[in-house]
């Protein structure tokens, strides 16, 4: 329930001169120019059946591919880049239609000009199929700036939809700078689990998860640093007078996956949330399948939950907006059921 998928983007990729943009090496590979690093791409990265290989390797039989939201392509003006947008998702759906139930596909949106977003939202609901969008981080740094998003919230609640949350920059933003030393595990884990707790703060004290109870959320990489510091979060609200307290139980009003963390993160993660609530995330072509399947089995918990994990949240959470294992339904009131390990 958390991949990323580059195909049907990289021509774009290749007409840009400035990050993000892909260009070849000197073995004629391509390689993707990120905002802060630089990949080799390998097959995974662009084609479907290099991923099926994959996927059969792993044992898992439905991956989620989302737009890769984190390039920062989805928030730059949208009369550059609507159009490259709605043919990634074109290109999403078609390989998801095809695909015999193996990809289940999270469009990306142009989110600089709502109105066009919540168009191509409700364009990529109808028309093609696809269970919901990818959303950039960084709106939910702060309630004031997710506020941005009602319109789009507003649309997914009518039509259903799961809304992604995902690392990523908000219009105008800028990558964050390397630190001083020991960057990559300062920026990649220590920065930016924490940065995930704050969206998770934001969606847990604004009005938008109440306010739209058709809009399915979930937040990657079990909420970051939330399930380990909700006993403080429980000891500040009992010993400080605020207007508005904590309240553990609103953690379960977000859905989370469980990529690129460990058995033990994933142990904390079920006793302060729920295993009802937590689904298997890879963070492919990143990281790789194998590591998060392993933390499930090692985790501590029983077998049902590990079941549950693995495979049945995800099945029931697709189902809630159409998705019958690659066979697209009615956006409204349908029902399915979909293995994904």
């Amino acid at each position: 329930m958390h991949s990323h998928y580059y195909g049907g983007l990289v021509d774009s990729l290749r007409t840009r001169r400035a990050r993000p943009y892909v260009a070849l090496d000197a073995q004629g590979r391509n390689v993707l120019n990120a905002m802060t690093a630089s990949t080799v791409m390998s097959a995974g990265y662009t084609e479907p059946q290099a991923r099926i290989s994959y996927l059969d390797a792993a044992g898992i039989g439905t991956q989620l591919m989302t737009f890769p939201g984190a390039l920062g392509i989805d928030v730059m003006p949208s009369a550059e880049v609507a159009d490259p947008i709605r043919h990634f998702n074109d290109h999403l759906a078609a390989i998801c239609r095809d695909s015999n139930g193996r990809f289940c596909g999270l469009a990306g949106l142009p989110l600089d000009d709502m109105p066009t977003a919540v168009a191509e939202f409700r364009r990529i609901r109808i028309d093609l199929g696809l269970p919901g969008a990818i959303l950039p981080g960084d709106f939910f740094l702060e309630i004031e700036r997710a506020e941005q998003l009602r319109p789009l919230f507003r649309c997914a609640d009518d039509l259903g939809g799961l809304l992604l949350v995902h690392p990523g920059l908000a219009p105008g933003g800028m990558p964050p700078e390397p630190f001083a030393d020991t960057s990559v595990y300062r920026t990649s884990v220590l920065a930016l689990q924490a940065s995930i707790s704050q969206m998770g703060m934001t969606l847990l004290f604004s009005s938008l998860l109440d306010d739209h109870p058709n809009v399915a959320v979930q937040l990657v990489n079990l909420g970051g640093t939330l399930p380990f510091v909700v006993e403080r979060l429980e000891a500040v609200t009992r010993s400080r007078s605020l207007d508005k307290p904590f309240e553990r139980e609103r953690l379960r009003l977000l859905h989370y996956d469980c990529a690129s963390l460990g058995p033990r993160a994933l142990e904390v993660a079920v006793k302060t949330i729920g295993a009802d609530r937590i689904m298997l995330g890879t963070d492919y072509p990143i990281f790789q399948a194998q590591d998060a399947l392993e933390a499930i089995e090692r985790a501590a918990i029983s077998e049902g939950e590990k079941q549950a994990i693995r495979s049945n949240n995800a099945a029931a959470l697709l189902s809630r907006f159409g998705w019958m294992g690659g066979e697209r339904r009615s956006h409204a009131g349908a029902r399915s059921e979909m293995g994904v390990v």
